[in-house]
């Protein structure tokens, strides 16, 4: 069984995942884009017995969804990175912020939730070609 470590920036914070992800979603509310600074939130949903503390201490911060539901955030309180969370409208689930994996070849998000707070461009992605640079 595969097992992936997620880790804050600082890495004061780590949990430890087993399994394949249930589901990895796309949230575009406007919570998800305060919560990590770009135009929506990609994370990634595990059975609660399937995460679990690897180092560290998180600091707990509940707040209202837009649904009028509550999640609870898990995050580092040294740097300030949201590791996972909780959401009312999903016992039992664990969300796990992808980006926290540092894992560039995670699973892509198969779901795509408050759309009706997307930034219009984030349609196009992956459908024409970009410029890069490293």
């Amino acid at each position: 069984m595969i097992t992936r470590e997620a880790s804050c920036s600082c890495g004061q914070l780590q949990i430890r995942c087993e399994g394949e992800p249930l589901r990895v979603s796309m949230c575009h509310c406007l919570a998800c884009q305060r919560r990590t600074g770009s135009a929506f939130g990609i994370q990634a949903w595990y059975a609660r017995a399937r995460v679990q503390p690897a180092r560290g201490v998180a600091k707990r911060y509940v707040r209202r969804a837009d649904s009028g539901r509550t999640v609870a955030f898990g995050f580092c309180p040294e740097c300030g990175g949201t590791l996972f969370w909780e959401a009312e409208r999903a016992p039992g689930l664990v969300a796990v912020a992808v980006g926290a994996f540092a894992e560039p070849g995670f699973e892509r998000p198969g779901l795509s939730v408050w759309e009706k707070r997307m930034h219009p461009w984030t349609a196009a992605i992956g459908e024409q070609p970009m410029e890069h640079a490293d």
